[in-house]
């Protein structure tokens, strides 16, 4: 759908400078997305691989980042191979609906309700960021916390319109519980992609 150089705004990563490529195509369908337009992957262009890299390395971090939509919709090793032959660091960020491809250097699991992730991606994941719209969501947060490893880092993140909201709850609960942590969308306070 779209590549970018920007700064990566949530998660463990956030702060540092990463180049972005969106991959179009979804079937999760979350109703509090923002980028519903990556849903559809007829509507994108075609990169090829070499391309892709060669943007990326025209910038000098060497954090990638694979994002969509639901970037396991497709195949991934390719991308990623030829990613971290040129110097980067692969980082993914999946709802895990799909099986798990690719080279791995990071692990971001934000699981949805709408599509299950399948359990083989969650002993894999380094990170577990779930979006929290209502209150609800905390217990299921913490079914998923019970499915990854020790290691995982845990975040609870307010979804975006809901933040006001949202936010002074998970203080309290991360408070209560603090194998959490926090995660905002930094990018979005900042402006920029």
């Amino acid at each position: 759908m779209e590549s970018f150089y920007t700064i990566q705004g949530e998660g463990f990563h956030q702060g540092r400078a990463a180049y972005f490529i969106r991959l179009g195509g979804c079937d999760v369908g979350c109703f509090w997305c923002d980028v519903k337009e990556s849903w559809d992957a007829s509507k994108h262009p075609q990169m090829t691989i070499d391309t892709l890299v060669q943007e990326a390395s025209a910038f000098p971090g060497r954090l990638a980042v694979i994002t969509g939509g639901e970037p396991l919709m497709h195949q991934l090793d390719a991308l990623t191979g030829a990613l971290q032959e040129a110097g980067f660091e692969t980082n993914i960020e999946t709802s895990g609906s799909s099986e798990l491809s690719g080279s791995w250097d990071w692990i971001c699991l934000s699981p949805k309700k709408f599509k299950a992730p399948l359990p083989g991606i969650l002993p894999r994941a380094n990170e577990l960021k779930v979006i929290i719209f209502n209150k609800s969501d905390f217990e299921w947060a913490e079914q998923y916390a019970a499915q990854v490893s020790p290691s995982c880092k845990l975040y609870l993140q307010p979804e975006w319109d809901k933040s006001a909201q949202m936010t002074p709850l998970i203080i309290d609960y991360i408070k209560a519980n603090p194998k959490w942590e926090l995660s905002l969308q930094v990018h979005k306070y900042i402006n920029v992609p």
